[in-house]
């Protein structure tokens, strides 16, 4: 008997169709993310002239993006890509575009550019959460759906490694205001691509209306809290640890008097090393369910990172880090497939964007703290705390939605009246908006 959807593969998941369409609108768009920041820190800091002023508006620009997401993933699930999406987009491609302008001579007071700032970030669209989205509604096959936000996660990746790659060959011709316009466009035509995209465009009114009603909101909201609480907090302790590797690379090359060399080879071991792992995790099958794994994930993270640090030279850190990054991408991927399986109808985009908003913070939080450590503490025991926030998060007791917990886990595994079994594809079943990334937007 033939199966209803192919075998578990990459290629696999990007010939569903509208998946390459779709994703491929979906990246360049993201793309935006991951040269927005590097040109407006440029900008910002040729406009004002002083480093002060520039932190203090990137500040602000990241609070209100990284605050905000789930209210704003909360109106994508609420009105749909197309009546919230794309409105967002096209403010926030608008409000870049005004900073862009006042960065291009200086002279612009501060307070002025630390509001378009602000505002700037509270209308950054959610395009990780909602492609993410979009791939659980186009792959109810949960052995598919691994792989594809496997793949999303390391393509993520990938964006915010070019992204600054792309920032310098535009700032070698042009202001680093035109950086903050071609953040503008991405941002601006990726999204058009996306909710234009067939798949992004099924109508899900009436299953909001049955599956999502107030009642029903009421009843299942405490219980749908302490089921994201395991994958958030994780997402959390693992922007912690990953904010670290950064000021730490730094301080262990200026401890030892090496070249910035060093640091960039540190940094570049993380992101392959999470690459890797991402690939990796999507091409296993796993038997483990993806709340038993996600605490060996975290704990993997840990462990690694605070091995990183009894490093005796900089081959063997730039290997122990790499290490730490294999588990970076399988942790974020699995903290994001928990809270698809944890979320209500209605709220999957806003589930996702609580996992990338606690990503943002605990890298801002990171790096904050680690900034505070490293001048008081041995290198060998901030590599050792920065390991131990994940392990700490990897210890929070995982419970499924409306599911009772036993000594081995939860009990039951029926799926709800309202959520189909992913096993039994239902061909009437419409594009399930659910959400990071990175924890990012």
């Amino acid at each position: 008997m033939s199966t209803p959807f192919p075998r578990p593969s990459y290629a696999a998941v990007l010939r569903v169709p509208h998946a390459r369409r779709t994703f491929a609108a979906a990246l360049v768009g993201r793309l935006s993310y991951g040269t927005v920041s590097l040109s407006l820190m440029l900008a910002l800091t040729r406009s004002t002239g002083s480093y002060a002023v520039a932190g203090l508006v990137m500040a602000l620009f990241g609070a209100t993006s990284v605050l905000l997401s789930p209210y704003r993933a909360g109106l994508v699930d609420r009105h749909g890509p197309r009546r919230a999406l794309l409105p967002m987009a096209l403010l926030y491609a608008a409000l870049l575009c005004v900073t862009a302008a006042a960065c291009w001579r200086p002279g612009v007071p501060a307070a002025g550019l630390a509001a378009t700032a602000a505002f700037t970030g509270a209308c950054t669209p959610p395009l990780g959460p909602s492609m993410r989205a979009v791939w659980a509604g186009l792959l109810p096959d949960r052995a598919l759906l691994q792989r594809a936000y496997s793949l999303d996660s390391v393509a993520e990746e990938l964006l915010f490694v070019s992204g600054p790659l792309l920032v310098g060959a535009v700032v070698g011709v042009a202001p680093p205001a035109a950086g903050v316009v071609l953040s503008a466009v991405l941002v601006a035509v990726g999204t058009l691509g996306f909710v234009t995209s067939p798949a992004v465009d099924r109508p899900r009114a009436m299953e909001r209306e049955k599956d999502a009603t107030p009642a029903r909101r009421g009843r299942g909201g405490a219980g749908q809290g302490r089921a994201l609480l395991q994958p958030v907090l994780v997402a959390a302790g693992v922007g912690v640890s990953v904010s670290a590797v950064d000021l730490l690379a730094v301080a262990y090359a200026v401890q030892r008097d090496l070249g910035g060399s060093t640091v960039a080879w540190v940094l570049a071991a993380l992101s392959a090393g999470s690459a890797v792992g991402g690939l990796l995790n999507g091409a296993v099958t796993w038997t483990w369910s993806a709340r038993a794994r996600l605490p060996f994930l975290a704990a993997g993270l840990g462990v690694s990172l605070a091995a990183a640090g009894l490093a005796p030279g900089v081959g063997t850190l730039v290997a122990a880090v790499a290490c730490a990054g294999l588990f970076v991408a399988p942790a974020l991927t699995t903290a994001y497939l928990i809270a698809d399986e944890s979320a209500a109808p209605g709220f999957r985009t806003r589930a996702g964007a609580w996992c990338n908003t606690a990503v943002n913070a605990g890298m801002s939080a990171g790096a904050a703290a680690v900034g505070l450590l490293v001048e008081r503490l041995p290198l060998p025991v901030c590599f050792a705390v920065a390991g131990a926030v994940a392990v700490a998060a990897a210890l929070v007791p995982g419970r499924r939605r409306g599911a009772s917990a036993g000594p081995a886990g939860p009990v039951s595994r029926r799926p709800s009246p309202s959520r189909p079994n992913p096993s039994r594809p239902n061909p009437s079943r419409p594009s399930r908006n659910r959400p990071s990334p990175s924890g990012r937007p």
